[in-house]
């Protein structure tokens, strides 16, 4: 089934916070990051600009697209107008969004393998993991998230690594990462071959404990394509479940008539156009841990990343 939304109308005030978004992420992305490890966990920074506007925002105004208890047995597509965005960068015909929209999956990715990919996620968090609560995997630069910093995970855990990683968890990381790239292609009606994988695309695991960091904080209001000029197509797969192995922790698009989401569910793949036609934040968890994969996608070849090889 598919469901068509309106396009956003947008007064002064969504204007005036829409210029402010733009003007914070400018900045940001002037900043240079000097250690490439600690690349992965922009994906959960916030540019904080908007978060008043999800705070002042009551429950009445909140729409709940897919919920944990539904077993999706086709895609739930939901089409929203292309922002402005792409035209600000190069346009790959085929790649670049002229359809834009948000969708969810429960057929992508099996429950057996969402298990095993879960088991992956834990074995490589428990061998350090963030003091804040929100800690991060990367698997393609090795980044791991270790009390207020990061560390390469297969160099500082050489000897280690393959006692922790085994081929056909890479094997099977691949698998479904090749997958999501054709559902993605499939919905948005794309050529899947100018799609390519780009940084950050990690596992995060997420509790309730009190951020140390800015890294930590990863429930503020961001537009991906803003944070990262290469984002063109993001996804998430769930490794958990909402309400069961965790509470709090939706995925939360941010519309000017309401905010929609997105209950986890383990296997459960939710992706979308990378613009500013998502704005979009995670609920901050409440107990228990959300394990999820972000895998991201550009049109643009120059920031391919290959899939991820054990050492």
């Amino acid at each position: 089934m598919t469901v068509h939304r309106r396009g956003i109308t947008k007064n002064s005030e969504s204007s005036a916070i829409e210029k402010k978004i733009k003007r914070g992420n400018a900045q940001r992305q002037a900043s240079s990051w000097k250690d490439n490890v600690t690349i992965p966990i922009m994906i959960l920074l916030a540019t904080g600009l908007v978060s008043w506007m999800y705070y002042t925002w009551t429950d009445d105004r909140i729409q709940t697209l897919v919920s944990r208890g539904e077993l999706l047995t086709q895609a739930r597509v939901f089409t929203v107008d292309c922002s402005e965005d792409y035209k600000k960068y190069k346009v790959f015909p085929g790649c670049t969004p002229t359809k834009c929209g948000r969708a969810v999956s429960d057929i992508v990715v099996t429950l057996e393998e969402a298990q095993k990919l879960r088991r992956l996620a834990e074995q490589g968090l428990s061998l350090a993991g963030s003091d804040g609560g929100a800690s991060i995997l990367d698997l393609h630069s090795g980044a791991l998230s270790m009390g207020k910093q990061f560390v390469n995970v297969y160099r500082y855990f050489k000897d280690q690594i393959r006692d922790v990683f085994t081929e056909e968890d890479f094997q099977l990381y691949s698998d479904v990462r090749g997958r999501i790239q054709m559902a993605i292609a499939e919905t948005f009606g794309l050529d899947s071959s100018q799609m390519y994988l780009t940084k950050p695309t990690f596992f995060s695991g997420i509790n309730s404990s009190s951020a140390k960091t800015t890294h930590d904080e990863y429930w503020h209001p961001h537009i991906d394509k803003e944070t990262y000029g290469s984002f063109d197509y993001t996804s998430l797969l769930y490794l958990s479940d909402y309400g069961v192995d965790f509470g709090g922790g939706r995925f939360v698009f941010m519309d000017s008539s309401s905010n929609k989401t997105v209950e986890p569910r383990a296997g459960r793949v939710s992706f979308f156009s990378s613009g500013s036609e998502n704005l979009h934040h995670v609920e901050k968890v409440t107990w228990g841990t959300r394990f999820a994969i972000t895998v991201s996608f550009t049109c643009d070849p120059d920031y391919a990343i290959d899939n991820p090889s054990l050492p």
